[in-house]
């Protein structure tokens, strides 16, 4: 029945978020058509959150935020503040090109997929 969940971002410069996610974060991809990358993510899981109306995130989640930030600031990658204690686990923002913002994050709870 469902055999993968697709992810989209939107971004202003969608070609420096490409370049990005194939040159920082190394994600493997394949063509859809010349220059339309589609990007291989890492294993997924979804939760599903109580809320006043629907909306929709996406967080790269690490087993080790601090060593993970290390190496992506050694790429260039910019975080907005500090990580965060919450009950679900360490996390921080970090920061795309065109200002696009993702969660990233050490998580404290257990996890859907094998790490």
């Amino acid at each position: 029945m469902i055999t993968a969940v697709h992810a989209l971002i939107y971004a202003r410069d969608a070609d420096q978020v490409r370049a990005f996610l194939r040159d920082v974060l190394g994600f493997e991809f394949v063509e859809a058509h010349r220059g339309w990358p589609i990007f291989a993510l890492p294993p997924a899981e979804l939760g599903v959150h109580p809320a006043d109306g629907p909306r929709y995130e996406l967080s790269l989640m690490c087993e080790d935020l601090t060593g993970t930030m290390g190496e992506l600031r050694a790429r260039g990658v910019t975080f907005r503040g500090d990580p965060t204690e919450q009950s679900w686990g360490r996390g921080v923002t970090m920061v795309l090109p065109g200002a696009v913002e993702l969660l990233l994050y050490e998580p404290r709870h257990p996890i859907a997929h094998a790490p």
